[in-house]
C-alpha cells in the first residue's frame, strides 16, 4: 500500500465535510469545556453509520459465542485496535482518525479511549455474559468508557508503582485507591480499572503482586469521579481523577471472572492495549502534520512581506520542505503498519514504541515550526496552529512518555 485507495479518499472528503460543518464551528466551545465532546462524537458515529456497523459486528460475535455453547476461545493475540468486522476497513478508519486529529485530537481521544481501550479490553478478556452486559452500549457510544491504569506515583512505572488494590471479602472484592489522568474519567459510564491483588501477605513483594482488571459503573457506592483537569492541550477531551473508597465489587465485575485468566494477568491485558495506543499515535501525528502542512502552504502563498509572498523566501521554503519530509515519513509508517496488520503480522511492542517515538516528535516539530512560520499570528488562537502545537506535544507524553519508548526499543534490540 503506497497510496490511499479510492474508498479511503471518499472517506477523507466526507470526513472533511462533516468536520467543517459539525466540528470547526464549535472548536472554541470544545476547547473551553463549554461544549462536551460526546454529542458530537455520537453524531459522527450516526452520520457515518459506525454505530450500526459496530452494533451488528458485536451482535454477530455474541451470537456466534452463544451458538458455540458459551465461551469460544478468544484470540488474545489479535490486534485490538478495531472491533469485529471493522478490522477489514482499517485504512478507511485510519483516514477518519487522521482527519479528526488534525482538527480536534481531544475529541478523537475521547472516542479512541472509550472504544479502543475500554470496550476492546472487555471484548478480549470478558466472559460472554460480561460482553453482553457492557459491549452493545459501548461500541455505539450510547455509553462512554474509561480505561484506568495511571496513578499519581506510577505514570511510566504503571505496574510496579501501582498502589490501587483489591482485597478478597468472601466472594467479593473491596477496591481502594486512586487513578489520575484518566480520559473520560469525569463523565464515563463504564470504567475498566486495574488494581493489584492484596492477599494480606506482608512478605510478598508488592511490585510483583498480580494485577486484576475490573469493570465499574458510574454511581457505584465509594466511586468518585473528579472534575476535569485544566490542561495544556487536548482540551476538548475531559481528563480527571478517580477515587475508590471501599468499593464493593462482585465477582462478575472481574474481567474473565477468574484471577487466573488464560491470557495472563492484567499486565498482559494492558500491554496489548499499549501496542494499539502507540500505533494510534502515528495516525494522530499524521493528522496534525497534514493540517499544519496545509495551513502553512496556504499562509506562505498569501502572506506578504517586503512586497513578496513569504513562500518566496528560502528559510520559509526550508520549513515547508521539512514538513513535507515529516509528512512522507509518518504516512509511510502508517501505510506499512496497516499492511502488516492486514497480513496478520502486527508490529511488536518495541516497533510500536519506535513508531510512536518518531511520529510524535515529528508532529511536535512540525507544529512548532508552523507557529514560527505564522509569526505573531501563530501565537494567536484564531489561526489554530497554536492549538495544534499544544495538542502535538501531548503525543510525546500520551501512551507512555517518549523517554520510556527508548527503553522499550532498546530492550527489543538487545533481547531484554
Amino acid at each position: 500500500m503506497f497510496e490511499w485507495s479510492d474508498t479511503d479518499l471518499i472517506m477523507r472528503d466526507t470526513a472533511r465535510k462533516f468536520i467543517d460543518k459539525e466540528i470547526r464551528p464549535h472548536l472554541d466551545a470544545l476547547e473551553t469545556g463549554e461544549l462536551p465532546p460526546y454529542p458530537i462524537a455520537r453524531k459522527l458515529f450516526s452520520e457515518f453509520g459506525l454505530d450500526v456497523l459496530a452494533a451488528e459486528a458485536v451482535k454477530a460475535m455474541l451470537e456466534g459465542q452463544r451458538a458455540a455453547d458459551g465461551e469460544r476461545s478468544i484470540e488474545h493475540n489479535r490486534f485490538p485496535l478495531s472491533l469485529g468486522e471493522l478490522s477489514g476497513q482499517l485504512s478507511t478508519l485510519a483516514v477518519l482518525v487522521s482527519e479528526l486529529a488534525g482538527v480536534s485530537i481531544g475529541l478523537l481521544s475521547t472516542i479512541g479511549v472509550s472504544l479502543g481501550l475500554a470496550a476492546a479490553t472487555i471484548m478480549t478478556r470478558g466472559t460472554l455474559a460480561q460482553k453482553q452486559r457492557w459491549l452493545p452500549q459501548l461500541v455505539t457510544l450510547d455509553k462512554i468508557g474509561a480505561w484506568a491504569i495511571t496513578e499519581p506515583d506510577s505514570g511510566s512505572d504503571a505496574f510496579g508503582g501501582m498502589k490501587t488494590r483489591v482485597q478478597r471479602d468472601g466472594e467479593d472484592y473491596i477496591l481502594n485507591g486512586r487513578k489520575t489522568f484518566i480520559t473520560n474519567g469525569p463523565y464515563a459510564d463504564v470504567l475498566v480499572v486495574y488494581a493489584k491483588l492484596d492477599d494480606g501477605d506482608p512478605a510478598a513483594d508488592w511490585r510483583s503482586r498480580p494485577v486484576l482488571a475490573f469493570v465499574l459503573d458510574a454511581g457505584m457506592p465509594g466511586l468518585t469521579q473528579g472534575k476535569p483537569f485544566k490542561k495544556m492541550g487536548m482540551m476538548s477531551s475531559p481528563t480527571g481523577e478517580l477515587f475508590f473508597d471501599n468499593v464493593r465489587l462482585t465477582r462478575d465485575r472481574l474481567l474473565g471472572e477468574t484471577e487466573h485468566h488464560t491470557a495472563g494477568d492484567g499486565r498482559d491485558s494492558a500491554r496489548a492495549n499499549f501496542l494499539a495506543e502507540r500505533l494510534g499515535v502515528a495516525l494522530m501525528a499524521l493528522g496534525i502534520i497534514n493540517e499544519c502542512h496545509r495551513l502553512c502552504v496556504d499562509y506562505a502563498k498569501t502572506r506578504s512581506l517586503w512586497g513578496r509572498n513569504i513562500g518566496q523566501f528560502q528559510l520559509i521554503q526550508l520549513k515547508l520542505a521539512r514538513m513535507e519530509i515529516a509528512r512522507i515519513n509518518v504516512q509511510n509508517m502508517v501505510f506499512q503498519t496497516l499492511e502488516r496488520i492486514r497480513a496478520g503480522k502486527p508490529p511488536s511492542l518495541a516497533e510500536a514504541s519506535a513508531i510512536k517515538l518518531y511520529s510524535s516528535e515529528a508532529a511536535t516539530d512540525v507544529a512548532m515550526e508552523a507557529v514560527q512560520l505564522f509569526g505573531g499570528n501563530g501565537y494567536m488562537a484564531e489561526y489554530r496552529v497554536e492549538q495544534l502545537a499544544r495538542d502535538a506535544k501531548s503525543l510525546m507524553i500520551y501512551a507512555g512518555s517518549n523517554e520510556v519508548q527508548v527503553t522499550h526499543i532498546a530492550k527489543g534490540l538487545l533481547g531484554g
